[in-house]
């Protein structure tokens, strides 16, 4: 496997993980493309124009993006279901046109300069935030989590803060989203608004329905699988849209839950059951 190929599945590893972290509170996000831009764009003027060190510009541009997705929440998460997803398209649309009207990143002609990541970068990311995941799957927080995303009336009825938890989830999957692109941005040294259109977007959110949304490891065979299968046969790198509606309808057929459907156990059920 190429040093390219491994820092790009890491990089949709990190993506797919950022729709999950959301989707854990029961919202879905196609902005997170728009994210990425916003952490790409960020961390490289932090680096190239204002001479920052490299792990402090993704630092500011995760913190950064993570508030901008806050404040863009609190509006958003006020509609439901097929709204909210228009919401969100319209986000990454709109995060796409100002960049490229807005001359000095480069606008349309793109931004260069960027550099310093590795793989080292991509996966010890990857492995924190599967730490994390997997501390935040086994405890109580995942099942009020759970509880909102199951019914959000009755997590409220039960003194759940429904607002605050999925304001926090989708600040912390933008932040997220924004450091995956201040990676992708300082490896491939150029970017331009195109590498961020609404179908990155799109490919994430497919990662995560592939893959499975019950616990953080679908992500992850859904994000590997969709970026390796093309590249090793290279003949069917061109038909990767077609590649992608095939297997989401047959799965949705064949396993409608993902290709790993399970949920893990929280600390909590853990002592319950042994009691």
């Amino acid at each position: 496997m190429s040093q390219d190929l491994l820092f790009l599945t890491g990089v949709n590893i990190l993506m797919a993980w950022s729709v999950y972290i959301i989707l854990l509170s029961g919202s879905l996000s196609f902005a997170n493309g728009g994210f990425m831009a916003l952490g790409a764009y960020a961390a490289g003027v932090l680096t190239v124009k204002w001479g920052m060190n490299f792990y402090a510009a993704l630092a500011l541009a995760g913190i950064g993006t993570g508030l901008v997705g806050a404040l863009l929440a609190y509006p958003a998460l006020r509609t439901r279901g097929v709204y909210l997803i228009l919401v969100t398209v319209g986000l990454s649309f709109i995060i796409q046109t100002l960049i490229q009207n807005t001359d000095y990143v480069g606008g349309v002609r793109g931004m260069t300069g960027m550099m310093g990541t590795t793989n080292w970068h991509v996966w010890g990311l990857i492995a924190i935030v599967g730490v994390g995941l997997f501390w935040l799957s086994r405890s109580h927080l995942q099942r009020q989590l759970d509880a909102v995303r199951e019914d959000e009336r009755v997590a409220a009825s039960l003194g759940i803060d429904v607002v605050y938890l999925k304001v926090v989830c989708f600040a912390v999957g933008a932040g997220l989203a924004a450091i995956a692109g201040g990676l992708y941005s300082h490896y491939m040294v150029f970017i331009n608004p195109d590498h961020f259109n609404i179908f990155v977007s799109i490919y994430v959110v497919l990662y995560v329905v592939l893959g499975g949304v019950n616990n953080f490891i679908g992500p992850v065979i859904g994000a590997s699988v969709m970026t390796l299968l093309p590249e090793l046969v290279r003949g069917l790198q061109s038909y990767r849209p077609l590649i992608f509606g095939v297997v989401i309808i047959v799965l949705l057929l064949v396993r409608p839950n993902g290709l790993l459907s399970f949920r893990l156990r929280t600390l909590g059920a853990h002592k319950e059951g042994g009691a």
